[in-house]
């Protein structure tokens, strides 16, 4: 995998939409995070703009993303917001550049779409707060960005949650969102598990639609070599009238049952506040004991 080289201090760091639509308001603590770190930010044209719930319209979205990942000079492309609308433009986007001079792509949830489709081209990207996140991100969630960014040595340990599986393993970490990784099956941004950790998170979904789409995940092979499993955040589950009976943990361990692979709960990523840095793409190795949880890249 290639991974981008680490920032300094005066680098520029471009903020894009890919997705939903935002304004410079709300990422103005971005932008003073950024210059705070000694980084000059460079806002796209996709901020501010605005077609019904998108940053402007397919292409303009393709076009801004595009003109930061040609620019030499952009060292990261942070993006804004999720929502919906990357899976929309993913195939209109050349890559040729990024493989030629990796750059961070950074951001979690919709940004899903990219980490994928970049792990699958062989460059590795940093699933991340998005820009909009500042105001409500734990200090440890901010640090975590910085010190990937510059290049610092990071290192998670966690308490251990009853319902893990103990274990040790190690593989190149991938994932993000479930609904994304969901919804990428059958594509060529779908991802090939095998020897890796695969990290998952969700928001606002019902719990018979997470089974349904882990059940999904399991019949495409996600889960047959699967080297480790992280699970972040599953934050506000919803319920039918007719009670589904399961929560999420139940849920993935009677999926996860027959493989063995070491399994972690609450783990710091996804729609939370504590939603750590991950390298995606970087190969790690994952200790679970009962105890504690330690995660580290080698």
């Amino acid at each position: 995998m290639l991974q981008p080289s680490f920032i300094k201090e005066g680098d520029k760091v471009a903020i894009v939409s890919t997705a939903r639509k935002v304004s410079v308001k709300e990422i103005q603590e971005a932008i003073l995070m950024l210059e705070k770190w000694k980084l000059v930010p460079v806002l796209g044209s996709t901020i501010g703009k605005e077609l019904h719930q998108f940053a402007g319209t397919d292409q303009e979205r393709v076009l801004d993303f595009q003109k930061m990942l040609d620019d030499k000079e952009i060292k990261a492309i942070w993006c804004a917001r999720g929502g919906y609308g990357t899976v929309r433009i993913i195939d209109h986007i050349d890559f040729s550049n990024l493989l030629k001079n990796p750059k961070w792509i950074v951001g979690y949830s919709d940004i899903t779409v990219l980490h994928s489709e970049i792990h699958n081209l062989g460059v590795c990207s940093l699933h991340a707060p998005l820009a909009i996140d500042i105001h409500k991100g734990t200090k440890a969630s901010m640090t975590s960005l910085r010190d990937i960014l510059f290049g610092k040595e990071v290192e998670y340990s966690i308490s251990s949650s009853k319902k893990n599986i103990l274990g040790e393993c190690q593989g190149k970490l991938i994932g993000g969102n479930l609904s994304i990784l969901y919804s990428l099956c059958g594509s060529k941004s779908s991802l090939d598990t095998s020897g890796k950790i695969l990290c998952i998170e969700d928001l606002d979904e019902y719990l018979y639609h997470i089974d349904r789409m882990l059940q999904n995940l399991k019949r495409n092979g996600f889960f047959d070599n699967l080297s480790g499993l992280i699970v972040g955040g599953m934050t506000k589950m919803h319920d039918n009238n007719i009670p589904f009976g399961k929560k999420p943990k139940k849920i993935i361990l009677e999926i996860v049952k027959e493989y063995g692979f070491p399994v972690v709960f609450n783990f710091p990523m996804g729609h939370i506040e504590d939603n750590r840095a991950l390298i995606m793409g970087s190969e790690a190795s994952l200790r679970v004991d009962a105890d504690q949880v330690t995660l580290k890249y080698i």
